[in-house]
């Protein structure tokens, strides 16, 4: 993947630019040592890598605010970043950027269990917004598989999901409110402590923005009571395919499990030795997990079993306790850690139609034997967020180029099925030169003028979403 040319008229000016951030941050929160920056050089998607000219941890809204009008002013590009979790590249610097982490902003601000929300900086994990709820039984529902590390902030930017967003939905669904910082400094109060705001749905373009249009600094979340209980079941198979129709024939059934989990013999072999979950050495297996009263539950897995068993499963094993029930979910969160123990990969987010899953599934695994290149997959099967790990060598020359060549192969296959380039990790780097694959000129052009709106110079994350000629030439204008 190709970056911009950097501005170097820009790094000459590097001493000048350092010296008026450190007029409104502190200094420990300006780094620009050549070495100390390098820390900041990649996210999740760690095959691309570019150190940034500086980076700065503000601790406030203000502090926010005070940074951007100084970019703005000086024409320097600016890179939120969250955690850095991203697997797309979303917050892979530039030679001539600012990288504004937001790791400092992580404070609680106000909880209301009344109506059921919470307000919190945006720099705070996702896991600990629910730790800061539990104790009252409630959480909040996004849970992706990096919700130990990874921010609201990041979250927002890419419309994370997670094993449970089947029944609860995405980032967008559990988000009421947000503040937001322009490139020029303004500060936006979007949505608030209630379910709908009046007027243009801002909260809405906002959320899978990726960073293009402002900095988000505190986010107002729903949070949701506890169930009564829950309760997974495993489910094997001896082929992708077949646990596909399961999962199809679930959700045709009208059943709402909270989670539909899938995972390939390469991912369950890694997880079970990473974990010991107890998963049965099968083709493929999936998780699927409901909720509710002791009856409502024992009714959900009576139907799904029933579903299940008219596809012959090689083991079919109900939960029979909540340190069970734990276990067999950390070996799900753990299968992207443990995958990568074994081998270099890149994990795709294409989404598909669930009635698509058997077909899709057939594809990925000619495309395997087509060029050479070995797939693991563990996905959210319920709502068809496919997540194909490819593996490669990065030692070996050649290998990073097939792999895209094979990724892209894959997702203009979702969208050829009826569905999309990404479900959660966003668009990034990764799909940007695919984006006219789902899009024609004139939608890509509308999302352009958005982008106008908010960025006029287009400072705000450069070189991501958009196809890189696009970006440059924007930037000239």
């Amino acid at each position: 993947m190709d970056l911009p040319e950097p501005n170097f008229e820009i790094i000459a000016r590097k001493p000048q630019i350092v010296a008026r951030l450190q007029t409104v941050l502190t200094h420990d929160a300006v780094i620009y040592d050549e070495h100390e920056v390098k820390a900041y050089e990649c996210d999740g998607l760690s095959a691309y890598r570019c150190p940034p000219m500086i980076v700065v941890l503000p601790s406030s809204t203000e502090e926010v605010v005070a940074v951007l009008k100084i970019c703005h002013a000086e024409g320097v590009p600016v890179v939120p970043r969250g955690s850095g979790t991203s697997l797309s590249g979303g917050a892979l610097p530039t030679a001539d950027s600012v990288v504004l982490g937001v790791s400092k902003l992580n404070k609680v601000l106000e909880t209301n269990y009344d109506d059921r929300y919470i307000r919190v900086q945006a720099g705070r994990t996702n896991l600990s917004v629910t730790g800061a709820v539990e104790a009252h039984d409630f959480f909040y529902a996004p849970d992706p598989s990096s919700q130990l590390a990874c921010a609201i902030a990041g979250n927002i930017a890419m419309n994370s999901g997670g094993a449970h967003c089947l029944k609860y939905g995405v980032t967008t669904n559990n988000l009421l409110g947000v503040k937001m910082v322009t490139m020029e400094g303004e500060v936006l109060d979007i949505g608030g402590a209630h379910l709908d705001a009046a007027g243009y749905d801002l909260l809405g373009l906002i959320c899978g923005s990726e960073g293009q249009l402002g900095v988000v600094t505190e986010a107002t979340l729903r949070i949701l009571h506890k169930p009564e209980g829950a309760r997974p079941v495993l489910i094997g198979y001896d082929s992708n395919e077949v646990a596909g129709a399961c999962v199809s024939d679930i959700i045709k059934a009208g059943v709402l499990p909270v989670a539909i989990e899938f995972m390939d013999r390469p991912v369950i072999r890694a997880a079970e030795k990473f974990v010991n979950a107890g998963y049965p050495d099968v083709e493929a297996l999936l998780i699927v997990e409901v909720e509710g009263s002791a009856s409502e539950i024992d009714e959900q897995l009576a139907l799904i079993c029933a579903i299940a068993k008219r596809h012959n499963p090689v083991e079919l094993r109900e939960s029979q306790s909540e340190e069970e029930s734990a276990t067999i979910w950390k070996g799900r969160k753990a299968a992207f850690g443990a995958m990568g123990q074994i081998s270099d990969y890149m994990c795709l987010d294409g989404t598909i139609p669930v009635s698509q899953l058997p077909f899709v599934l057939g594809r990925i695994a000619e495309m395997s034997e087509e060029y050479g290149l070995a797939v693991g997959n563990v996905f959210h099967a319920g709502d068809g967020n496919m997540h194909p790990l490819i593996l490669y060598d990065a030692n070996k020359e050649g290998d990073l180029e097939l792999c895209e060549k094979m990724g892209a192969e894959i997702l203009k296959l979702c969208v050829e099925v009826g569905g999309c380039l990404t479900g959660e990790h966003g668009v990034g780097i990764e799909k940007r030169d695919l984006m006219g694959t789902q899009y024609t000129d004139a939608d890509i052009e509308i999302q352009l003028g958005v982008k106008d709106v908010f960025d006029p110079k287009w400072l705000l994350n450069p070189a991501k979403v958009f196809p890189l000629t696009l970006t440059e030439s924007r930037r000239a204008s």
